[in-house]
């Protein structure tokens, strides 16, 4: 990690980070960066073997190179959202009254001057072809091994998938699968709904970045950085955003940004980073 990008959340939360690139402290004025495009993807998925499936939709906004997404509630995000960010600067959009807009939108300012490089801590991960299902368990092995924890240990996984609780249970790690939705996992596990009720009995968090833009993701992270937990975030939302907490409650992402994973049966990259190693291998 790049002292500026380190420094930039430095005793900062969420809306702070906001609150800078406004100020224009982390790079070129956001009111004269104008997204060209804005688009949502949705998916339904159910992987051959699984009996259970799963819906996703995406929004995501382009800012030259770069594109910045956030995760939405299928359906909760109207075509009218999404036609008033085309053409908008970047500053507008971090003061719109949505929040999977400003997530998007400040995900890809930061992609934008900060990209997914070693030069800012970035290491990346290749995913193998295949189909979703191999592909999905290559990430979640990624994910996991972030994690650093001994056999029975016990993990809160926020935002369930179920190959990431697989991995976990393959490397003998106890987990608290936790959702808004609730439910139960693809191995008849109740899937808890309050997250912090929940933390408390956990030793260490394994958060979605869809915490950004439904307003979970700041109390997780105190929460962590109170108790001198590992915190570790898996990030198809706010790809960019989260490595900017590393080592201010969060220690580890995985950054997963536009195209991801399920979106073709070809070789992708996840990039990693750590807390622990801003410059180095993992």
């Amino acid at each position: 990690m790049t002292s500026a990008t380190s420094a930039s959340v430095r005793g900062a939360t969420y809306d702070g980070l906001i609150r800078r690139t406004l100020g224009g402290e982390l790079g070129p004025d956001p009111a004269g960066q104008r997204i060209a495009v804005a688009f949502t993807t949705r998916q339904a998925v159910r992987h051959a073997g699984r009996g259970t499936g799963y819906r996703n939709e995406v929004l995501s906004l382009r800012l030259g190179g770069a594109v910045g997404s956030c995760a939405v509630e299928p359906g909760a995000l109207s075509d009218d959202a999404v036609e008033e960010c085309v053409g908008a600067d970047v500053a507008r959009l971090l003061e719109h009254p949505l929040p999977p807009v400003r997530v998007a939108a400040l995900d890809a300012y930061l992609m934008h001057i900060a990209p997914h490089t070693p030069s800012h801590g970035a290491r990346p991960v290749p995913l193998p072809a295949g189909t979703s299902l191999e592909k999905s368990r290559a990430r979640a092995r990624a994910v996991v091994e972030l994690l650093d924890l001994p056999p029975g240990a016990t993990v809160l996984v926020v935002g369930v998938v179920n190959s990431l609780l697989e991995a976990l249970r393959s490397s003998g790690i106890g987990y608290v699968p936790c959702d808004l939705k609730g439910g139960t996992t693809e191995w008849d596990e109740p899937v808890v709904t309050d997250a912090l009720a929940a933390a408390g009995r956990c030793d260490a968090l394994l958060v979605s970045g869809m915490t950004l833009g439904n307003g979970t993701f700041e109390p997780l992270r105190e929460h962590a950085l109170r108790r001198g937990k590992p915190l570790v975030m898996f990030a198809q939302t706010g790809s960019a955003i989260l490595p900017r907490f590393l080592g201010h409650g969060v220690s580890a992402v995985c950054a997963e940004p536009y195209p991801f994973f399920w979106l073709d049966g070809g070789p992708g990259t996840v990039h990693r980073y750590r807390a622990d190693c801003p410059g180095g291998t993992q």
